[in-house]
């Protein structure tokens, strides 16, 4: 039979449960962060919405993938381009942050850093680290990208155009090799590199081995690399942080903005995009909590970044493409080249199925739709409402490339506004026929937030 309860006894949590002090430490949900995603297959934009984000930011992390991605942003007339360090390092104030969901190419990093710090007057190497200010952490847990997994890159692409007569179209900079010793429990860590460097040597030569193995035309200079790899970990090491430690910390110390920079986009997604033409990351929502270590309940606004049309780079299903002079049109007013690689991007008409198959995944909480002016020159514009299978319309995204590809779009026909929209700061200053054609894609993906808009100058 139970008395009263003692002053100090814990009291039951559910279930009779006691709660224990961390429980009630960790309680409070913390800070919440705000997350920039793609939301068709990249090139949407990201990089210019995640710059404006962070103007008042104060922590900027990237969650997944590696220098595959490129993210431009154009500050004061200078354009600078980023492919590992988060976008939002132009705002000094603000610590970026690289977390243990991203493989690192160490002389791609610091390659980057020298060619924007170039560009003008940012001094990325000061925002990287000074004497009083860390300006750019990397997670102690960082995956590592060698040469020699770029190298492995291109030859499994020879090897699948030899085998298949095609390959993936990947950018060759060794991100599925990396991701893939990950998977195998054979990768090195940033924490590897920064112990004890002899263990670091005969791991790093063991990997070496198994790929040339695999490879027999594979050439690497271990001792080089090596020798390059040390003179790295030295000026890493003063930025390298425990990922879990510092993000818990950001999320329930004194109160932050945390921004969160995707990579890529849904339709890339190693999951749930169009495979096996995707990327080798998580590049949707579930990869911010398990590439940085944020529980579920920490992300907040996700902001779904859509571009007015839709672009592929490589090869791989594209239902609305547009291989005639729209495509041409859409091609060269959008300056539709690769960041990362310089490839001519594929146009087409925007998808809707595409996009609420992303927020199906995502749970976008608003839109930022980007290039609208691009459209200007039209006289109408077809939007990709559903898709029609062996003649019947199929209420799903279809998971399976060839079914993918075998697909009939039906399409809404919209007039086109003939009006010049890149001066539009606000929705007034857009002509009614625009302001349709958003409504129109607002209300079919059925994003509660609804959409905010942003125009940028795009023929710089």
């Amino acid at each position: 039979m139970s008395g009263p309860r003692a002053p100090n006894e814990r009291q039951s949590g559910p279930g009779g449960v006691k709660r224990g002090r961390l429980q009630q430490e960790t309680g409070a949900v913390g800070s919440r962060v705000t997350v920039v995603l793609g939301a068709q297959w990249g090139d949407e934009g990201k990089g210019k919405v995640v710059d404006l984000l962070a103007t008042d930011a104060d922590v900027i992390c990237r969650c997944q993938g590696g220098n595959n991605a490129g993210h431009t942003v154009v500050v004061d007339g200078k354009e600078f381009d980023f492919h590992l360090l988060p976008s939002g390092i132009i705002n000094t104030k603000a610590v970026s942050f690289i977390g243990n969901g991203v493989v690192i190419h160490l002389p791609g990093l610091f390659e980057e850093a020298e060619k924007n710090e170039k560009k003008g007057k940012y001094d990325i190497f000061d925002f990287l680290y000074s004497e009083n200010h860390i300006h750019s952490s990397y997670c102690i847990s960082l995956l590592i990208l060698f040469d020699f997994h770029q190298a492995v890159d291109g030859l499994q692409e020879m090897q699948r155009q030899a085998q298949e007569g095609k390959n993936i179209g990947t950018t060759k900079k060794g991100i599925g090799p990396t991701y893939s010793s990950k998977a195998a429990r054979t990768g090195l860590r940033i924490c590897d590199l920064l112990s004890d460097f002899d263990e670091f040597s005969a791991r790093f030569k063991n990997l070496a081995y198994q790929y040339q193995s695999m490879f027999p035309t594979l050439e690497v200079d271990t001792e080089g690399q090596l020798k390059k790899l040390k003179v790295f970990a030295e000026r890493i090491r003063p930025m390298v942080r425990d990922g879990v430690y510092f993000i818990y910390e950001a999320l329930h110390g004194p109160p932050k903005k945390i921004l969160v920079e995707g990579a890529n986009a849904a339709l890339l997604d190693i999951d749930f995009g169009t495979y096996p033409f995707v990327t080798s990351s998580n590049c949707t929502v579930g990869g911010v909590c398990t590439g940085l270590g944020i529980p579920p309940q920490n992300v907040g606004e996700v902001f779904g970044v859509v571009k007015a049309y839709t672009t592929r780079v490589g090869i791989g299903a594209f239902p609305t493409e547009q291989i005639n002079e729209i495509g041409d049109l859409l091609q060269n007013r959008g300056h539709e080249w690769g960041v990362t690689t310089g490839r001519k991007r594929r146009c087409g008409w925007l998808d809707l199925m595409i996009l609420r198959y992303a927020h199906m995944i995502n749970g976008f909480t608003a839109l930022a739709l980007t290039k609208l002016d691009i459209l200007d020159a039209l006289d109408e514009i077809k939007v990709g409402v559903s898709y029609k299978l062996n003649g019947k319309r199929i209420p799903y995204f279809p998971a399976n490339q060839e079914i993918l590809q075998k697909v009939e779009v039906e399409y809404e026909t919209m007039p086109g506004w003939k009006t010049d929209t890149t001066g539009a700061r606000k929705w007034e200053d857009l002509p009614p026929k625009a302001q349709n054609y958003i409504r129109f894609v607002e209300n079919h993906i059925g994003v509660a937030g609804g959409l905010f808009f942003l125009f940028f100058f795009f023929n710089f």
